[in-house]
């Protein structure tokens, strides 16, 4: 029942694909009856005929990817080479000095030219098929790690709320106004980290997916604007942190979604003053005619060698080495990828002698 079930499923299969190729390959060969009987009305000339037949075939072979529509196509193309257009005009007359050999010759080029162009489009499409699988594993990988990042970003700043809140409540008779004070400290940073947590998250719900290539909706819009309101944003929270912005004196104009650009860069800023431990950040932008590049460059310890390859993947910086809930920056990193991504740019991190930087670019800008 099995092999019977598969042989009528494969019998419709085959009905269906000849349904839809037939209707192409009549086209296409009466379009190039048309232009032959054209041609010849002019010129007399069967070699151009022969010419126009074997586009034919190609374009029916490149259209239908069916070798039975391209072998027919071919002695179609043949036959009616030698009723129409050879004398005897309609006629069949395989005895003219040197036409068998000519015959034989279309007949096999039109034969072999389709096969090779079904073959070569039969190919695209399997290599098409293997590219969405890779990118859909590579969207799975991304995306499993996008939740090891959250489960870790997430529960560590809760877990220091959690902690200090207990603290605060189980001993709040013997505690004094300075301790009172830290610990309500620490509560508020913790819930402005998960806020942060949040604006990442959320940020994903503006990539939209299409055909497994993430994209947004962009627009042109001033760089040194969102730069300047990254940057802003930053201070309100840092504010003693000093941010030298190094920029073009041009006006630069990038198709973005400003929204996320700026999510960008907050958190390479925030990256960088949570794991350089110093107070000075520098933001230099630089362009060249295929894309407009932005680096955070940090002045600290810099990335561990062995981290720079998985960085971006989900695994962070650092994994609380110091017992500090601020050093997970998986989400984040992971986040700027995705957009950047989405973007049609690139993001990478390095280090330079005096600390690491992370440079982002954008594609597409013009100058004004």
């Amino acid at each position: 029942m099995d092999i019977l079930h598969k042989k009528n499923f494969h019998l419709k299969a085959a009905v269906r694909d000849l349904v839809r190729c037939l209707p192409v390959t009549c086209i296409l060969l009466a379009a190039a009856t048309f232009l032959s009987t054209a041609l010849f009305h002019f010129s007399q000339n069967v070699t151009n005929i022969s010419i126009i037949y074997i586009l034919a075939i190609i374009l029916i072979a490149r259209a239908t990817r069916n070798y039975g529509m391209g072998i027919l196509a071919s002695l179609y193309s043949v036959f009616w080479v030698n009723y129409a257009y050879t004398y005897p005009f309609m006629a069949l007359n395989f005895t003219l000095s040197g036409y068998p050999v000519t015959f034989a010759g279309m007949a096999i080029i039109s034969c072999f030219t389709s096969s090779i162009c079904i073959m070569l489009t039969r190919q695209s499409i399997q290599l098409k098929e293997q590219e969405r699988k890779l990118m859909a594993a590579e969207k799975e990988t991304m995306r499993a790690n996008l939740l090891r990042a959250i489960s870790h970003d997430l529960r560590t700043p809760l877990t220091a709320i959690i902690g200090s809140s207990t603290a605060y409540l189980e001993q709040e008779a013997e505690l004094t106004s300075e301790d009172k004070r830290r610990l309500v400290n620490n509560i508020a940073e913790d819930a402005q980290w998960l806020l942060n947590m949040v604006e990442n998250l959320l940020s994903v719900t503006r990539i939209q997916d299409d055909k497994g290539v993430s994209s947004v909706a962009k627009s042109e819009e001033p760089l040194e604007e969102v730069i300047s309101a990254a940057v802003q944003r930053f201070k309100k929270r840092f504010s003693d942190m000093e941010i030298r912005v190094s920029m073009p004196e041009a006006f630069i104009m990038v198709p973005m979604d400003p929204i996320l650009i700026e999510q960008v860069i907050n958190n390479l800023l925030e990256n960088a003053f949570f794991h350089s431990g110093n107070r000075v950040i520098d933001l230099c932008v630089r362009t060249t005619p295929s894309d407009v590049s932005v680096t955070i460059r940090d002045y600290g310890k810099g990335i561990p060698p062995e981290l720079l390859d998985t960085l971006f993947d989900g695994a962070g910086i650092s994994i609380n080495r110091q017992g500090d809930s601020h050093k997970g920056a998986g989400i984040g990193l992971t986040l700027c990828k995705t957009i950047i991504g989405a973007h049609g740019g690139t993001i990478s991190a390095s280090n330079h002698p005096d600390g690491a930087q992370f440079t982002f670019t954008l594609p597409n800008w013009r100058e004004y």
